[in-house]
C-alpha cells in the first residue's frame, strides 16, 4: 500500500511539474542555425521540445549565401521542410548591397545584428573574436555601438534585430553600467519606429529584463531566438522566464505572415 501511495505521489508530482512548465501559448525560435545537425534533426528537436523553428542562413560578404542566386538555391532546399519558417542573418553592413528587394521579399523574414561593423578607424570588429574587437575607450566604443545599432534600423531592411545589447567578453559582466536608460531608449524608439521586432536570446540571455519592460511599455515587439552553435541547445529556457516575469502575452510577438514562402 506504502509503495502504491508513493507511486500515486510521484506521478503526481511529475503531472504538476509537466503543467507548471506549460506554455500559455505556442513558442517559436526563430533564430535556429543548421550547425552540427541536418534538417531532420531539427525536425525531431523542435518536435521533441513542442517549439516552433525558424531556420536561417548567414548570409553576406565571406558567407555561402552572398548574392540573389543563392537565396532561390536555399528557398529551393527549404521547400522539402515547410514546417520551418526560413530566413537569412544578414552579417556585416555591406550585405545591404549584396542582395536586392526582390529576393529578400522571397524569404520569410531577414534578421541582422551590430556584431559585425567597420569603426571609425576603418577596421572591422567582430564583438565575439577577442582579436577582432577593439575598445580603445569603453564609453566611446559604447556609443559608437549604440549608434551603430540605431543606423541599423534606420536603414537596413530587416525585420528582427537579434542578439540585442550583446557586448563584447571585457565589457559583459558590467552590463548595467553600459546599458543606461538613455541607450536603451535610443535603440527602443528606433526598433518600434521602424517596426522592427527584438529578440529575446536564450543563449546569451539577452536583452535584460528591464530592457524587454522598458520596449513592452514602448509597444515593441519580440521574438524568440537561440543563436545556436552547435545541436546540443536548451528549449528557450531565458525566453519562458522573460514571458513569466514580464508578464508578455501572445501579442506581445511578431512571427512573420508566411511559413516557408506560404500565407500563414
Amino acid at each position: 500500500m506504502k509503495k502504491l501511495a508513493g507511486l500515486l505521489l510521484c506521478a503526481l508530482s511529475l503531472l504538476c511539474l509537466k503543467c507548471s512548465r506549460s506554455d500559455k501559448f505556442p513558442l517559436t525560435d526563430l533564430h535556429i542555425h543548421l550547425n552540427g545537425y541536418y534538417l531532420d534533426g531539427a525536425i525531431n528537436k523542435s518536435r521533441h521540445e513542442k517549439i516552433d523553428y525558424g531556420i536561417l542562413a548567414s548570409a553576406g560578404l565571406g558567407y555561402r549565401i552572398h548574392s540573389d542566386i543563392q537565396i532561390d538555391s536555399f528557398l529551393l532546399e527549404m521547400k522539402k521542410y515547410p514546417m520551418f519558417f526560413v530566413g537569412i542573418q544578414a552579417e556585416g553592413r555591406e550585405w545591404v548591397t549584396m542582395f536586392s528587394q526582390e529576393y529578400l521579399k522571397k524569404l520569410d523574414y531577414v534578421v541582422t545584428d551590430a556584431m559585425t561593423f567597420t569603426d571609425l578607424k576603418g577596421r572591422r570588429n567582430r564583438l565575439w573574436i577577442k582579436e577582432e574587437t577593439w575598445i580603445e575607450d569603453e564609453q566611446q566604443f559604447m556609443e559608437y555601438l549604440v549608434n551603430t545599432i540605431v543606423d541599423i534600423m534606420n536603414n537596413e531592411p530587416i525585420n528582427i534585430y537579434v542578439n540585442p545589447t550583446y557586448l563584447p567578453d571585457p565589457m559583459s559582466k558590467r552590463y548595467d553600467m553600459f546599458w543606461t536608460d538613455e541607450r536603451m531608449d535610443r535603440v527602443i524608439l528606433a526598433a518600434v519606429t521602424k517596426g522592427i521586432a527584438i529578440e529575446i536570446n536564450n543563449r546569451y540571455k539577452i536583452p535584460s529584463e528591464k530592457f524587454i519592460k522598458k520596449a513592452k511599455a514602448s509597444g515593441a515587439k519580440f521574438t524568440i531566438g537561440t543563436n545556436n552553435y552547435s545541436y546540443s541547445f536548451t528549449g528557450a529556457e531565458y525566453a519562458r522566464k522573460m514571458i513569466k516575469n514580464c508578464k508578455l502575452n501572445e501579442s506581445d510577438f511578431y512571427l512573420p505572415a508566411t511559413r516557408n514562402g506560404v500565407n500563414r
